[in-house]
């Protein structure tokens, strides 16, 4: 049996409130007020379409022994990297081993389902025992277009195996049209997209059928044997009436998340999926497809193993972590939007040395520490002597990862001198709870709710922009983690 065995989300905690988007834009877009409802989500600054799948993946694959992953497959339209391999870089934030089949995936909105494919079709083969497979994306929008209230930030991440596997693959089908509803050309910055009911009309209203009439053709189900419809769609009514036409109950069909998050682009369908899989009980069927130059349509069964499955943070969890965002100004900042004076600090040399990147990429990008084997003693960053001073041995360490190890603040500084995109700075020492401690950047934080005791939670961010040579400096940050009481 192939099939899911894993599940994942990461869903950016800041939400901006659509209302926000539409007062600043009314005076020239009135009609923006049909979709100004609800929040979408946010990225910060430090966050883009990489390190969204690596949090997503990271909450798959909680618990799971990560030696035993084969392949992993990235999706996105918005890859930081035109060349370098950007699921390279995922898998060395997730502290795989060097022997892995890594790929990216990107061109259409239907890419996350083609990577979930790929990831069937390899474990499929007996040469991979498992496939990790993430997609997110961050958009960058025109300011007062319809596309900038329906696009959210976020990602997801399914596990591809044969063991314990919680969803069953019952099939795939696939119609390849180049119908195009939008395009980005090489080096344009934003999309382009066509007249709205002619997308409708013309093409999800006549492709999306061909692939789901394909698919419970292929498996013999039948339209009111599905349990959940999935079917992400700006178009809030267009999933119903398709669903309708072959016989699929309304109740059936998934919310496309506009009014919490909104559209999440290539990571939609499978953070559409992972919410299901939250809910959903054995024995259901889940029918998912997505538009995009053409349509893919999959079907999965829900097994009794879902019961025994760890419990994950999800995207009902990021869902409901959340911090209400009003200031439009500073979401068009953080997109890149915005021509601002950052002084004479924003003027930093951040070229990357990449021959000490490649060095020391297990503790850059991994967070790989070390961990004396005579005494114990845990350490960031990794080093030839022991740091204690009881031990002091020489050659003794060996790797110990620091990512998923819970952490507090033992001292912080809140600096409005040193240049970041989101000021004040925050920053300080991390305490471990395996004793090992370092100082680190701090992110999500809230000025003024931070103090000495207050746990943390490490995350994989964006550290640098070498603007002049288009390299981004990935590295992990400290997130307080602060309780609803003290928001």
């Amino acid at each position: 049996m192939v099939g899911i065995t894993s599940y994942g989300g990461y869903i950016p905690r800041l939400r901006l409130n659509r209302g926000a988007i539409y007062g600043a834009n009314a005076w020239m877009a009135p009609g923006l007020i049909g979709s100004a409802g609800g929040e979408k989500s946010m990225a910060n600054w430090d966050e883009d379409s990489l390190t969204m799948a690596v949090e997503a993946a990271r909450d798959c694959i909680a618990g799971f022994d990560k030696t035993k992953i084969d392949a992993t497959y990235l999706a996105s339209l918005n890859l930081p990297f035109q060349d370098r391999q950007n699921g390279g870089i995922l898998s060395a934030a997730l502290n795989l081993k060097e022997d892995i089949e890594t790929a990216d995936f990107t061109g259409s909105t239907r890419a996350g389902l083609s990577a979930v494919i790929a990831g069937i079709n390899a474990v499929k083969t007996g040469d991979y025992r498992n496939a990790l497979i993430a997609a997110g994306d961050r958009r960058i929008t025109k300011m007062a277009y319809s596309h900038e209230l329906w696009a959210g930030d976020g990602a997801a991440s399914l596990m591809i195996g044969t063991e314990n596997v919680i969803a069953e693959f019952k099939g795939a089908y696939t119609v390849t049209d180049d119908f195009i509803d939008h395009f980005r050309g090489q080096g344009e910055k934003f999309d382009y997209n066509w007249e709205e009911r002619w997308i409708k009309d013309e093409g999800i209203g006549k492709i999306v059928p061909k692939a789901i009439q394909g698919i419970l053709k292929k498996t013999g189900v039948d339209g009111k044997d599905i349990s959940r419809f999935i079917m992400p769609c700006v178009f809030g009514r267009v999933p119903s009436d398709i669903a309708k036409g072959f016989g699929i109950p309304s109740d059936k069909v998934s919310d496309n998340m506009h009014k919490v998050c909104g559209d999440t682009g290539t990571a939609h369908p499978i953070v559409m999926l992972a919410l299901a899989l939250e809910k959903a009980s054995p024995g259901d069927k889940l029918l998912i497809v997505c538009f995009g130059q053409g349509a893919v349509a999959m079907l999965f069964e829900v097994t009794d193993k879902i019961k025994n499955l760890r419990p994950r943070n999800g995207i009902s969890g990021c869902l409901a972590d959340k911090k209400a965002e009003l200031n439009y100004i500073k979401f068009l900042s953080h997109r890149g939007m915005l021509q601002q004076d950052w002084m004479m600090r924003a003027e930093g040399n951040y070229k990357t040395a990449l021959t000490t990147l490649y060095r020391s990429r297990k503790m850059i990008l991994g967070m790989v520490g070390g961990k004396c084997t005579k005494c114990g003693t845990a350490q960031f960053p990794k080093s030839e002597m022991c740091v204690n001073p009881e031990c002091g041995k020489i050659g003794t360490q060996e790797d110990c990862e620091f990512a998923d190890q819970p952490g507090t603040i033992k001292t912080y500084t809140s600096d409005l001198l040193t240049y970041t995109l989101d000021p004040p700075a925050h920053y300080g020492m991390i305490t471990f709870e395996n004793e090992g401690r370092g100082m680190f950047d701090f992110t999500d934080y809230e000025a003024g709710k931070i103090k000495v005791g207050l746990p943390v939670k490490m995350v994989f961010r964006i550290r640098n922009f070498d603007k002049p040579r288009g390299f981004i400096q990935y590295y992990w940050k400290a997130k307080p983690v602060i309780s609803k009481e003290e928001v």
